[in-house]
């Protein structure tokens, strides 16, 4: 059986080197598509179009952020400096606001503290051999927490598929129950409607009457088309779940038609005791139709 994965998970990672040391920490969340939420070091934003496809390569579906951070060594720390453009443009941004009356003045040390305002005199981190150094180890880090983020994923996927299969399981047997329920059969529904024109009508009807209406009556709460059409789904949900991930999306639409299904079976059942069923159903879907909601 194929690997189901969640959408919630985990990781952190670390690498050291001349570079100083790298910490990348990423998480994701229950997303319907796949949202990307990035953040890199200073310096380093040419490569982030090559870190978020390889996101893309790791993952389907759900909400996932990647932050590294980078911590130099002293040596490659070097002076200090301020961006005094960006701090004009920063500060100069506001005036009209601050004219009307509606914010503060801006401080110096509020503005300071802005990302990109302070610069280190070598952001290039110690020369053009060091940056390709660091540019690979980022790049290698990158995939060292993206795969422990799939394996907090997977991990979840895998708590998942025994709680998924025995909803599925639940939705079938409820299926069967109905299936064999003598309300569903014609002879059930004109005894019914026999005793309630006997109960009506001091006479009753005539016999060809009698045929005529249980007839019409039985087709109007046929409830096998929607019996036949469950069988379909559990087979396609069992399917879903042993091909493994990227499967959400499919099971989600497939709680749907289960919905539709047993909806249905509800407003055509004329027995409480098939009705009964059709509620314990809807139940089930409900509950699985929130599970579905974690796979990716």
């Amino acid at each position: 059986m194929a690997t189901l994965s969640g959408m919630t998970g985990f990781a952190r990672a670390s690498a050291s080197g001349d570079y100083g040391t790298l910490s990348a920490e990423a998480r994701s969340v229950n997303g319907r598509g796949l949202d990307i939420r990035l953040r890199l070091p200073d310096g380093l934003a040419h490569l982030e179009g090559e870190v978020r496809s390889r996101i893309k390569t790791a993952f389907e579906r759900g909400s996932v952020s990647l932050n590294i951070s980078l911590e130099k060594p002293a040596s490659l720390a070097g002076a200090l400096m301020i961006d005094t453009a960006r701090l004009r443009a920063l500060a100069e941004a506001g005036q009209d606001l601050v004219k009307e009356g509606l914010v503060q003045p801006a401080r110096l040390d509020g503005l300071l503290a802005l990302r990109g305002v302070v610069l280190s005199e070598d952001t290039q981190t110690g020369g053009e051999d060091t940056a390709e150094v660091l540019d690979s180890a980022l790049l290698a880090l990158t995939d060292e927490v993206l795969a422990g983020l799939r394996a907090a994923r997977d991990a979840e996927g895998a708590a998942l598929l025994p709680v998924l299969t025995a909803q599925v399981d639940e939705i079938e047997a409820l299926r069967v129950k109905a299936a064999a329920h003598p309300a569903t059969s014609t002879e059930a529904i004109r005894d019914r409607l026999k005793a309630k024109f006997d109960e009506l009508l001091p006479g009753g009807l005539e016999p060809e009457r009698l045929a005529q209406e249980a007839a019409a009556l039985a087709v109007k709460a046929d409830v096998r088309e929607e019996i036949d059409r469950l069988a379909g789904h559990v087979e396609a949900a069992r399917s879903l779940l042993a091909g493994g991930s990227p499967c959400g999306r499919k099971l989600d639409f497939l709680t749907q038609e289960f919905n539709r299904e047993a909806n249905t079976l509800c407003s055509k059942a004329a027995d409480r005791g098939l009705t009964e069923l059709g509620l314990a159903m809807k139940h089930v879907v409900d509950q699985l139709r929130e599970q579905v909601q974690n796979v990716e």
